[in-house]
């Protein structure tokens, strides 16, 4: 069988085509989705109203699911912690709530109604600018959430500084 110029570009072509499919393909199949549970009480301490966990590390494009295990919470992300044009999302009472995170950085949420009661979290994805992070972590907090959101802070720092080790 004869191949003709013409076949051997159309051959040439759907190789090419074929080889750009597994690129787009593994970019999906390495997306991860995560669970974050709304919970009236942690299960490895007395503290209440929390998530768990509450500091969360992932990638672009990695999907965040909040799980309204105990009723009465819900999931908001907290504006004034995020990077500009982030991943917003504004979950109704016990209602299951995806996000899926294509940009990157540093995003605080909450509980609407336990915010004061310190309910909160914190979400870092991909590569992690550190102006954002510290002007997150700057942000004005009331109550119990100011105590909480120091520490998951300084759980995130760690994280942060296990990975650049």
């Amino acid at each position: 069988m004869k191949i003709t110029r013409r076949d051997g570009l159309r051959m040439a072509g759907a190789a090419a085509l074929a080889a750009t499919i597994p690129a787009y393909a593994r970019a999906d199949a390495h997306a991860t989705t995560h669970e974050v549970e709304m919970l009236n009480k942690a299960a490895d301490s007395n503290d209440r109203n929390v998530f768990g966990p509450p500091v969360l590390r992932i990638q672009v494009g990695d999907t965040v699911k909040f799980v309204p295990t105990d009723r009465g919470h819900n999931s908001v992300v907290n504006e004034d912690m995020m990077p500009e044009g982030g991943d917003t999302w504004d979950g109704r009472i016990n209602e299951e709530v995806e996000v899926t995170f294509t940009t990157p950085g540093t995003y605080g949420y909450y509980c609407t109604p336990h915010r004061a009661t310190g309910m909160v979290g914190l979400i870092l994805v991909g590569e992690i600018d550190m102006e954002q992070f510290e002007a997150a972590k700057e942000t004005r907090k009331r109550g119990r959430a100011r105590q909480r959101y120091d520490e998951y802070f300084a759980m995130a720092e760690d994280m942060l500084a296990e990975e650049n080790a």
